[in-house]
């Protein structure tokens, strides 16, 4: 293992979330306890100190234009984005840094200094599931990958929320160093090597604004009522006097899905619920419309790569059997 010391200047600014500087840092500290030689500096667009979202100060090592010699480069996230423009002297700063470092990566809703810094032009990455169209509207030029823990294009790194810079920060210290110090990185910080699944089971259930048509609006209220309900494309356009092919088309030309599939999703975020109160796959199937657990189990393999069971132990509850 080579004793060269690896330096990794982190971009901070008020208002920047304090765990996405924390997670990543803590993880090249604990490398360094295993062997590795992580420097990590923090740096500001200007050399000041800054204040974190939950109002934390955060001691700043140095200013954007006096780090010459970072391998890797980070950016945090913050709240701010994307409601509002990235500031000037932040995507300047992106910009320098990550000319003179070997490797860029950004942490949340750190993409968007990036994108505003035009560091993901024709690359592909990811943020916050929460914030991900926003993403793709801003850099049209970017392939946005909703359900990504993590994207690597290059030498350009994205990570989704917060705490997925841990997952992001093990996998540059595994490129450093390889997978056996990485585990003990991990197994030190108690936390998945690899999570399963992508970022899509932390997702709220959907949340997208009316449609525009009265028709469509009508039956799309009619499914979120009663999800259950008997919602064959038949029924549905029966209750509008339409043929299945006018609705399927208005489903298509505004929604971009079909009337089966719209149906579904709905039984997909009521069943997630129905596990998040504590009812059995079984059970939450029923009562979400589903024909058996088996189709609610290919809806999950395929949104979420993980099974209902697996989400249910990660989401129903945070009580452990021996709480007492």
């Amino acid at each position: 293992m080579s004793s060269h010391t690896h330096r990794v200047a982190i971009l901070v600014y008020d208002g920047v979330k304090l765990l996405d500087v924390a997670g990543p840092a803590e993880v090249f500290a604990e490398a360094n306890r295993l062997g590795a030689h992580y420097r990590v500096v923090l740096v500001s667009p200007n050399g000041a100190d800054v204040v974190s979202s939950n109002g934390i100060r955060i001691a700043v090592d140095d200013d954007a234009e006096s780090e010459r010699d970072p391998h890797t480069f980070l950016v945090a996230g913050a709240d701010l984005y994307p409601s509002t423009p990235v500031a000037h002297d932040l995507a300047r700063a992106a910009r320098t840094l990550s000319a003179r470092a070997a490797r860029t990566a950004s942490i949340c809703t750190g993409a968007f200094v990036l994108g505003a810094a035009g560091l993901l032009e024709g690359k592909r990455a990811t943020t916050h599931w929460k914030v991900t169209h926003q993403l793709a509207a801003r850099c049209p030029a970017t392939r946005v990958e909703p359900d990504a823990i993590y994207v690597r294009d290059g030498t350009t790194y994205t990570s989704a929320g917060v705490t997925a810079g841990i997952d992001l920060a093990l996998a540059l210290v595994e490129e450093d160093h390889g997978p056996d110090l990485t585990r003990d990185v991990a197994r030190a910080l108690v936390v998945y090597l690899q999570r399963s699944g992508g970022q899509s089971q932390f997702s709220a259930p959907l949340q997208g604004p009316p449609p525009r048509t009265p028709a469509l609006r009508k039956i799309t209220d009619l499914v979120t009522a009663d999800p259950p309900g008997n919602h064959s494309l038949g029924e549905l356009a029966k209750h509008l006097n339409l043929s299945p092919r006018h609705l399927t088309r208005l489903f298509r030309d505004e929604l971009s899905t079909t009337p089966a599939r719209y149906v579904e999703s709905i039984r997909f975020d009521m069943a997630k619920a129905l596990l998040d109160q504590g009812h059995t796959a079984t059970q939450a199937a029923a009562l979400a419309g589903f024909p058996s657990y088996e189709s609610l189990r290919r809806v999950f393999a395929r949104e979420l790569s993980i099974s209902p069971a697996a989400y249910q132990r990660r989401f129903a509850t945070a009580r452990r059997g021996n709480d007492g």
